[in-house]
């Protein structure tokens, strides 16, 4: 394959240094482009303006843009493009910012091991000081070994010195602690970049070189992060100085003495709004005024007039489990309001800036399990949805994290309405229960990643993740997102509801639902200790997880009998939907393996906290 020469792509004339401009999205580069060369390229605040290479002369020599990246490698398209005008060059100028110094370094570095003559243009310096930062760049020029340069770059502070510096750009100092492999790698590659990239399992470059593949990605990796960190230490400084009120919350809510007590009032406060509020308040006024008490006469006494309620279509529309009378309630008066409660306050976490800082909090707890913080935007995502949760684990930077937070979100997250459901019935019961169900559901969960971690080969990735400004969200575009979310849950959720119905009515009308009550009895009655009719529940739940707790809902049960159950149906199979897009997402192998496992493992649990809470009791 023909890569990294991009000599056939741009006219280059003879003796013309490829002097070319690299940095991660977002950092300014086209400013610094159109400085050198005069050649307008559309700049704006969104990643990925640059897609295709820009070029340039810039005296006697070629001015090359590339697109925004985050490493040089060949995951997509973009890298691609970036890794080809990079192993070519010979000088890169790189633009990072200033204020996401740790993750910019990376690329840095790797440009520096690749053993480019290279120059830094920090760019952004203006707002790393609005945001406490101070950055020493001596010690940071010294300790990569290239001239570093401050720059403002949309108000022109900087780039005459950085036209200035060409001609100082300089090798830097490498990461690579497998240098014998790399020099005797060189030996038979055309350069050092292309040896680095051979050795970090670049199979294009491999073959153009005629080398075997290699792989030593994740050892160089780890040693360039760890590099990055240690330069990070010595040369960044927060001060308080001039420093906003939003500034200091955001730094507080990183950090796990204050984030953490800061995380659980948040989720306290949740708690209080969903669980308490809405799931008792709002639910009892929704479910049993308005649809138990007067919407379900209302609809049976217009159905009774033309089919008779104990026929087969009467059941099917105005039975125990009919379409039009429990399909409705649990949809407009169960779920709906506790949906709309929990995406209204989800979207207020997600436009104030929240999200992203709970995802660095978390991100070392978080490696325990095998992932990174990253993983919590789909673990959060999934007590909305865990179908849309299972669609955003592609953002994860390995196939083991994403198998590890999909089995997570099948087991242990239950989706909004579900939660809203178990709220609802768990509050009433004290804080006893409520404890002993999440200390029970957090245990599995961290079990479950802890063993995945250990069985699973390869390690985390680290966490690259942009913390955007706090700010106050917008009621309007908090209200927008609630209402589209939730007519989105409406449409995706009705039709299933419905077939559930339908299929529980015609087990129940043809007798096989109570023929599956007595053999499942073993299972519901003496293992778990619930009555037999609880297998309905289960069944519903099979169709959607939130629907058999809801079927729960209306069963007389006592308060051990719901922690039970609650626990169990928790950890249960992950609905259709959400089954169809593991299928989608994961391999059928590993789909079908996290559907068998989550049965397994929701009735152990469900078991042994009834033998426990019946010994000592």
């Amino acid at each position: 394959m023909d890569c990294c020469n991009i000599s056939h792509q741009i006219d280059i004339p003879e003796g013309a240094k490829k002097i070319v401009l690299t940095g991660n999205p977002n950092v300014g580069k086209s400013i610094f482009f159109n400085s050198f060369t005069g050649v307008y390229v559309d700049v704006s605040n969104f990643p990925g303006t640059t897609l295709d290479i820009s070029s340039g002369k810039y005296k006697d020599d070629i001015i090359i843009d590339t697109p925004g990246v985050y490493g040089v490698s060949s995951f997509n398209d973009e890298e691609i493009v970036a890794r080809d005008a990079i192993a070519s060059a010979d000088v890169v100028i790189n633009v990072i910012d200033a204020v996401h110094l740790e993750r910019d370094l990376f690329l840095t570095q790797q440009v520096i091991d690749m053993g480019i003559p290279t120059i830094i243009a920090i760019n952004m310096m203006d707002e790393a000081k609005k945001n406490g930062l101070q950055i020493d760049l001596d010690i940071l020029s010294k300790e990569l070994g290239v001239p570093v340069i401050p720059t403002v770059a949309p108000k022109g502070e900087g780039l005459k010195e950085v036209k200035d510096s060409i001609h100082l750009a300089k090798v830097g100092n490498s990461s690579i602690k497998l240098e014998k492999i790399l020099n005797d790698i060189t030996k038979n590659a055309t350069n050092r970049a292309e040896a680095v990239l051979i050795m970090e399992g670049d199979p294009h470059v491999s073959t153009k070189n005629n080398i075997k593949d290699i792989d030593y990605r994740d050892q160089i990796y780890m040693d360039r992060r760890e590099r990055v960190n240690q330069i990070i230490d010595k040369v960044v400084t927060e001060t308080t100085d001039s420093v906003s009120f939003k500034i200091t919350l955001g730094r507080l809510m990183l950090r796990p003495l204050t984030g953490i007590p800061m995380l659980i009032g948040v989720l306290f406060l949740l708690y209080e709004f969903v669980g308490v509020f809405i799931a008792q308040t709002v639910v009892g006024i929704t479910e049993e005024t308005i649809f138990i008490e007067t919407y379900e006469p209302f609809i049976r006494g217009i159905v009774d007039n033309f089919i008779s309620p104990s026929s087969f279509i009467g059941q099917v529309l105005i039975g125990e489990f009919g379409v039009l009378t429990m399909s409705v309630t649990y949809t407009f008066g169960l779920l709906l309001p506790l949906i709309i409660g929990f995406y209204l306050f989800l979207s207020i976490l997600e436009d104030s800036g929240y999200l992203p800082r709970i995802a660095a909090l978390v991100d070392r707890m978080l490696t325990g399990l095998g992932l990174n913080g990253r993983a919590v935007i789909p673990m959060i995502l999934g007590f909305g949805c865990v179908t849309m949760a299972t669609i955003t684990t592609r953002l994860l930077g390995s196939k083991r994290e994403r198998i590890i937070a999909v089995f997570l979100l099948g087991l242990a997250i239950p989706c909004s309405a579900q939660l809203g459901v178990i709220m609802g019935l768990i509050a009433p019961l004290g804080a006893k229960y409520f404890v002993l169900y999440g200390l029970t559901i957090f245990l599995v969960y961290v079990l479950a990643g802890t063993i995945l971690n250990k069985i699973l080969p390869g390690e985390s990735t680290d966490l690259l993740i942009d913390l955007p400004p706090l700010r106050l969200p917008q009621i309007s575009n908090v209200l927008r997102k609630t209402y589209i979310k939730s007519v989105s849950f409406i449409k995706e959720a009705g039709p299933i509801f419905i077939i559930g119905a339908v299929i529980i009515t015609i087990l129940q009308y043809s007798g096989i639902l109570t023929t599956i009550q007595d053999l499942v009895a073993p299972i519901t009655t003496g293992f778990l200790g619930l009555p037999k009719e609880a297998a309905t529940a289960f069944i519903m739940g099979i169709v959607r997880r939130d629907f058999g707790v809801a079927g729960l809902n209306s069963m007389s049960l006592t308060p051990d009998q719901i922690l039970v159950s609650l626990v169990t149906i928790t950890l249960f199979v992950p609905c259709i939907a959400a089954m169809m897009i593991m299928l989608k997402e994961r391999s059928k192998f590993e789909a079908v393996a996290i559907w068998i496992s989550s049965w397994v493992i929701a009735f152990l649990t469900g078991g042994a906290l009834y033998f426990i809470l019946s010994t000592f009791s």
